[in-house]
């Protein structure tokens, strides 16, 4: 049986035994810059299965006519500014960049001062003047399964906005004016999600980071309270189009895994390396489809050797014949590119390009 990648990623989601498992590759646009001949060649080795549609982002005018920046993944490269660098959002917060080659992080959030939001809205111009023209040829022409932009991110939006500290002053005070920024925030991802639901994309793509190293960065009771209905809102859209609906976080979520699953998130890419990956497969195994991932930690710091043995963990804990489960690892910034290969040939023993040809 010989799928096409679409219908191997399906299978894989639904359970109903694909002939392989499904690859996927996110890299950082640092690797781009310093490791683009690595890249190219373990792309050209292993064709990966998941790609994201072909899109023209829209422009802000709290930008200024400055490009927009597209967060990476299995994105087209990244112009983003050098060290000591900046760039302003579509919703108007100032990003430093530290390092060539990184996305940055917010220093002048644009709601420093929470009395701003009376006159505050949502960059409705910038979904306006996003193009997605593109999204349905590249969907007829491609065997590829095609995933949206990132649709909705409402915790780190909310970061984003109103600044990290401030926003976990808010939360712990009740703060009123930040949940009418959360109403805000949830309407204009409504749209942005409407919006690639009118293309033949196959899956919507959202994240949001709520984990730190061994816990939620807000108590599983405030996440329920101020994030699950919003995502429970996003994905219900999503299945009623017939959409499959990808979700991202990093860190340790464990204590919100089920509801990640009672809410109907299809795919979730999360660092099981931050809990007991047997643990997560005792409970969840069957019942959602991990994508990835494989410790950033040992990607970056370990041996070969020490990502084959990654990857064994995974596979011991989580793969099912019938399905579940894609291989995926992040390229970040500096890592080996030997690792990175490990980790598809461990995964892969019997594909990718015989290199020891090459050198006859």
């Amino acid at each position: 049986m010989n799928l096409t990648s679409r219908e191997r990623v399906i299978r894989s989601i639904t359970f109903e035994r694909p002939d392989r498992m499904p690859r996927d590759l996110w890299w950082l646009p640092a690797v781009d810059m310093k490791q683009s001949a690595e890249l190219r060649t373990l792309l050209e080795d292993y064709p990966m299965d998941i790609a994201t549609a072909p899109f023209k982002p829209g422009t802000s005018k709290r930008q200024k006519g400055q490009p927009s920046i597209v967060v990476p993944g299995s994105h087209p490269p990244v112009s983003l500014p050098l060290a000591g660098g900046r760039y302003v959002d579509e919703w108007g917060s100032m990003w430093y960049v530290g390092e060539d080659g990184v996305i940055g992080e917010v220093k002048k959030p644009v709601l420093d001062d929470i009395a701003k939001i009376r006159s505050f809205t949502p960059p409705w111009e910038y979904l306006d003047t996003t193009d997605l023209s593109e999204v349905n040829e590249a969907w007829a022409t491609s065997d590829v399964f095609l995933l949206s932009d990132i649709c909705a991110r409402p915790f780190e939006r909310l970061q984003f906005v109103r600044g990290t500290e401030k926003l976990f002053i808010d939360l712990a005070y009740g703060t009123r004016e930040i949940y009418r920024l959360r109403t805000m925030i949830h309407e204009y991802n409504l749209k942005h999600i409407q919006m690639w639901l009118r293309t033949d994309v196959d899956g919507i793509f959202m994240m949001d980071d709520w984990g730190a190293k061994d816990t939620l960065l807000i108590s599983p009771d405030l996440w329920r309270k101020l994030l699950k209905p919003l995502y429970k809102e996003y994905c219900d859209l999503i299945h009623r189009a017939g959409i499959y609906v990808f979700f991202h976080s990093d860190g340790c979520i464990d204590a919100v895994f089920a509801d990640l699953i009672e809410i109907g998130i299809d795919v979730i890419n999360s660092q099981l390396f931050t809990m007991n990956i047997e643990e997560i497969a005792r409970q969840f195994k069957g019942k959602i489809t991990f994508w990835g991932e494989i410790s950033r930690f040992i990607l970056h710091l370990g041996t070969v050797s020490d990502v084959v043995e990654a990857v064994g963990r995974v596979q011991k804990a989580l793969y099912d014949e019938h399905g579940g489960l894609i291989a995926q690892c992040e390229w970040g910034k500096d890592n080996p590119p030997a690792n990175i290969r490990a980790v598809y040939s461990a995964w892969f023993p019997d594909h990718g390009r015989d290199h020891s040809r090459d050198r006859d």
